[in-house]
C-alpha cells in the first residue's frame, strides 16, 4: 500500500478514517490549519494493549500460553512499532515539507504473521504456541461479543496480504526502523513489567 492509492473503503472505520483524513487535507489547502497525515499499520509495543499483537500476545507468550488470532496467519502483514511511529510522527511535525501530505510511518521488514508470533515466542523463552479464531466463528460470535463485532469488520486486514509502503518517507527523511528482534524485546520486557499475565 503506499500514499497515492484511492480511498475505497467499503467498511465504517474506513470510510470514517477517510473522511476525516480528505476534511484535514481540504482545511490545510485552504489555509484553516497547518496539517500533515502520518499512518501506522497495526501497532505493537509498550501500552499496546487493544491492538491484535497486543495483550492477546504477549502476556500468552512470557506465560507459555497461546497467543489468540483472528485471520489467516501465514500472508504478510506489517505491523508498527509504536516508538518507531511515535519518533515519525515528530519527524514529520519538525519538517515544513511534510505539510499538507501523506505519509507512512517507516516499519521493520513485513513478515507473515505466523513468522512475527514465532519471534516473540523465541524472544520470550517458551514454546511456540497460537490458536486461530476461523472466519465462521468470528461471524457466529460476534453478535454476541462487542470486541468480536468489531474486529469482524476488519478481518478482511488479516485475510490477504497487508503490505505498507514506506519509501515515501525514506526518501524524504530517512528511515531507521527498530529491528523486530529488538522491539518485541523491548515490548516484552515492558509487558513483563506492567501487565499481570493471564490466570
Amino acid at each position: 500500500m503506499t500514499e497515492d492509492m484511492t480511498y475505497a473503503a467499503t467498511t465504517r472505520k474506513g470510510r470514517l478514517r477517510a473522511q476525516i483524513a480528505i476534511t484535514l487535507m481540504e482545511a490545510h489547502k485552504s489555509g484553516k490549519v497547518r496539517a500533515t497525515i502520518g499512518r501506522g499499520s497495526d501497532f505493537y509495543g509498550p501500552y499496546s494493549l487493544m491492538s491484535s499483537m497486543g495483550a492477546r500476545v504477549f502476556p500468552q507468550a512470557l506465560t507459555g500460553k497461546a497467543a489468540s488470532m483472528l485471520g489467516n496467519i501465514d500472508v504478510p502483514h506489517t505491523y508498527t512499532y509504536i516508538d518507531d511511529f511515535d519518533r515519525g510522527l515528530v519527524t514529520l511535525g519538525e519538517r515544513e515539507e511534510a505539510l499538507g501530505e501523506m505519509w507512512h510511518i517507516p516499519n521493520a521488514e513485513t513478515l507473515t504473521t505466523h513468522q512475527f508470533l514465532e519471534l516473540v515466542y523465541e524472544e520470550a523463552g517458551t514454546p511456540f504456541k497460537v490458536s486461530v479464531m476461523p472466519k465462521v466463528m468470528v461471524s457466529i460470535m460476534s453478535p454476541f461479543i462487542p470486541v468480536l463485532r468489531e474486529m469482524k469488520e476488519m478481518l478482511y486486514e488479516f485475510e490477504e496480504p497487508f503490505i505498507v509502503d514506506h519509501s515515501k518517507f525514506e526518501e524524504a527523511f530517512g528511515a531507521n526502523p527498530t529491528p523486530q528482534r529488538e522491539a518485541i524485546s523491548r515490548t516484552l520486557e515492558w509487558f513483563k513489567s506492567n501487565i499481570t499475565p493471564p490466570g
